[in-house]
């Protein structure tokens, strides 16, 4: 059976339509949004991660050696402390031998 469209249904469905990629754009933005947020908090997560690190092989050199080491190569070199410099901007301050050492993780 033939049935005719009427102005009233072909406006239905360019509303239809409308609404639909409406719909469509708004979810994209909101998931753009969401992984966005996801993506900061994970490289928070790291620089926190990392920071713990090199106070972990900091006090272990402590107490080791009896005092904390002068700067962060030495850990690397001598404790196998990883890091990854592309990442993470690491300020290692040692004010003297038995005083913790100030360390900052920036992520990049």
């Amino acid at each position: 059976m033939y049935h005719e469209q009427t102005i009233r249904d072909l406006r239905r469905r360019r509303r239809n339509r409308l609404l639909a990629a409406l719909l469509a754009c708004v979810l994209a933005v909101a998931v753009g949004i969401g992984f966005s947020a996801v993506s900061d908090s994970l490289r928070e997560q790291g620089a926190a991660a990392v920071r713990d690190a090199v106070l972990d092989s900091a006090m272990q050199c402590c107490a080791i050696e009896g005092s904390y080491p002068s700067s962060l190569d030495y850990l690397e070199r001598e404790y196998g402390l990883q890091v990854n410099h592309d990442d993470y901007v690491i300020t290692y301050e040692a004010f003297a031998g038995n005083v913790m050492p100030s360390v900052v993780v920036v992520p990049r």
